[in-house]
């Protein structure tokens, strides 16, 4: 029988969660999960308003706050004034930020190293090529939002 769409989808969802949870477990830290998905949010999504990256996030608005709170004092996000809303404020990342998740991303691909040693070309071919697809449709949808302030959804921490 061949698998449906949907299968596909819900055993790719399955597994690729499954595969950071490993990965983010094998680094041995213990920085929530929640500050490397809201960084990469910031990263993808450019700056938002507090309440829109709280529900890019899934969050409570009060729970991005306090988690902003503690990314400001670690200098991994500033605040910057909304030119639309001189009342507002947006989050950014900083360049600090950037960083530190451009490392985590490093140490969750280096620690699943040994998962995947024996994988030949052909099967490293299959990787790269579902990885493009991925991020092709990922970013289409990105892409496709007419305001990003109103619309921001989370994306791979």
């Amino acid at each position: 029988m061949t698998p449906q769409p949907t299968d596909i989808l819900e055993s790719l969802l399955t597994s690729t969660h499954r595969l950071t949870r490993i990965a983010a477990q094998e680094t041995g830290r213990t920085t929530s999960p929640a500050v490397w998905r809201t960084l990469s949010i910031l990263t993808t999504d450019g700056e938002l308003r507090v309440g829109d990256l709280a529900r890019a996030s899934r969050v409570s608005q009060p729970t991005m706050t306090k988690l902003l709170r503690g990314l400001a004092e670690d200098e991994l996000v500033k605040r910057i004034a909304d030119t639309d809303d001189s009342r507002a404020w947006l989050i950014a990342i900083t360049d600090k930020g950037t960083a530190a998740l451009v490392e985590w991303r490093g140490q969750l691909a280096d620690s699943l190293g040994g998962l995947f040693a024996d994988l030949d070309d052909d099967e490293w071919a299959v990787l790269e090529h579902a990885t493009r697809l991925l991020a092709s449709r990922v970013g289409h949808r990105a892409a496709g939002r007419a305001d990003v302030h109103s619309d921001a959804e989370a994306v791979f921490a």
